[in-house]
């Protein structure tokens, strides 16, 4: 991915190219398992931001989507 790997130069510090290189491999994870990176990652964050449990965060990975 040549895009991301050129956009990553772009993080602004070590913590934002860590934060970079997570979101990309859940979206990449996301596409491995034939799931919409977009819808995933949408509702994901919904769910959090709504006081998903913490304990059930395994629940919200890209593997275990489907879509409401």
């Amino acid at each position: 991915m040549t895009i991301t790997r050129k956009n990553a130069l772009f993080a602004g510090s070590e913590a934002g190219g860590d934060t970079w290189a997570t979101i990309a491999s859940l979206l990449a994870t996301a596409r491995l398992n034939d799931v919409d990176p977009n819808a995933w990652l949408t509702l994901t964050l919904e769910r959090i931001a709504a006081g998903w449990p913490s304990k059930d965060i395994d629940a919200l990975m890209p593997w275990n989507f489907a879509s409401p």
